[in-house]
Formats: C-alpha cells, sequence, structure tokens
C-alpha cells in the first residue's frame, strides 16, 4: 500500500507491551497511542494523552517502520481517542495490508464505521459513573461486526445494572462480544470477584475482564 508523504498523525508514544485487555488479553502487542480525547472520563488512566499538545507529529510511513522495528503481529491503535484524527482508518488500512492483526479501542462517541475490514473495533459504552454515558453515539451499534468488542467499565451496581439493560435492550451478544471491566480503586466499593458473582447470576452473555498489564506491572506497562 502506497502512502503518501503528507499523511500524519498526533502521536502520544509507540511501545510493545502484553495486550491486557480484550479477547486477545495476554498476547504481546504494540500499541499506537493517539494524543487528544473529546471525553473526560472520571476513570480515565491515561490523563496525559487526552491533551491534543501532549502528542508528536509522524507521518504514516514513519509509524510503520515503527511498527515493523517493535514485532508484535497484534497492533493496538488506541488514545486519547483515535477516530478524533482523519488518518486514523488510513493506517488501520495500511496495517491491515501489511499482515498485522489491528484493534481501535474508541470511546464510542466517534462513528466507528469509517475504520475499515478487518480492523477490529473495541467501543466503550459509557456507564453512569464515567460522567460521559450521555456522549455516547447509539448509531455505532448498528455498525458492529461479529469480531468487534464493546467493552463496559464497572464501577457500582447502578453501572453494572445500566450494562445489563443496555445489553439486553440492543441484544449486543447476537452481534459481537460483550466486556465487563471493574475498576481497581480503593474508591469504589466493586471487587472482580462480586461482578463475577453478579454475572453468574444472570448469566450475562459477556467476558469478565481485567487489566492484565497492570497486575503485572503496576505502572501498567513494562520499564
Amino acid at each position: 500500500m502506497e502512502l503518501k508523504d503528507e499523511l500524519t498523525l498526533n502521536i502520544f508514544e509507540i511501545f510493545r507491551s502484553i495486550q491486557g485487555e480484550s479477547s486477545n488479553a495476554g498476547l504481546p502487542c504494540t500499541f499506537i497511542r493517539l494524543a487528544g480525547c473529546d471525553m473526560r472520563c472520571r476513570w480515565c488512566d491515561t490523563l496525559e494523552a487526552t491533551q491534543s499538545s501532549s502528542g508528536k507529529t509522524m507521518t504514516i510511513a514513519e509509524i510503520m517502520d515503527k511498527v515493523n522495528e517493535l514485532g508484535p503481529h497484534l497492533i493496538c491503535v488506541t488514545g486519547g481517542e483515535p477516530l478524533l484524527q482523519k488518518n486514523t482508518p488510513v493506517l488501520c488500512a495500511a496495517l491491515g495490508a501489511s499482515g498485522y492483526k489491528v484493534q481501535v479501542e474508541t470511546n464510542g462517541a466517534q462513528d466507528i464505521s469509517v475504520l475499515p475490514a478487518p480492523t477490529i473495533r473495541i467501543m466503550d459504552i459509557k456507564c453512569p459513573s464515567s460522567d460521559m454515558s450521555r456522549q455516547m453515539n447509539w448509531y455505532n451499534l448498528q455498525n458492529l461486526r461479529e469480531d468487534d468488542e464493546v467493552k463496559f467499565v464497572i464501577a457500582d451496581r447502578n453501572d453494572y445494572e445500566y450494562a445489563r439493560e443496555v445489553i439486553e435492550k440492543h441484544s449486543i451478544s447476537a452481534h459481537c462480544k460483550i466486556l465487563l471491566s471493574p475498576i481497581i480503586s480503593p474508591s469504589v466499593d466493586i471487587t472482580p470477584a462480586l461482578l463475577a458473582e453478579w454475572m453468574l447470576w444472570d448469566d450475562l452473555p459477556g467476558r469478565l475482564q481485567l487489566q492484565l498489564h497492570k497486575i503485572i506491572w503496576p505502572r501498567g506497562e513494562p520499564k
């Protein structure tokens, strides 16, 4: 795939780690973190990447060179919010054409249909405790593909009930994979065990997701 030199993105960082989330958790992965976000979620763990000014301009060709250097077959394009940048779909197409398996983590406010197949869209559905649930673009649910994943970050019982209602109302399990991730913080009452019990009690059609990278490395990534 021929790339024009003027095609650029605002990049916060590119690094190699273990994918700690999604159904590919545990696999070696190269992360391409884009700078800038249109949300300020209460539970954001990458606040430093939410400002566009925190990034640096890189051409897609330069990004591809770095990805090839790092090695893993799995690529996760994250942020910030990747879909705020118009050239993100071009980057994903280039990565896919080069044989990489590509995931894009998106906050659910932007149109996911711009991402080319076979890019895997991992879309947040913001729960009430995030303070961002009103920012959701619900039309995105119509564009989900079988390989896509929908994630709910759960802080309390209210979040869980909200997630369960959305899953049932929109029959999400019929369209893609579902992830439920508990907040791990002294400021919340939920625990992984409690969330697991709720899911088992309701026979919820989803996967309990723990942030594996934060279990391995307290700072969330290798030194």
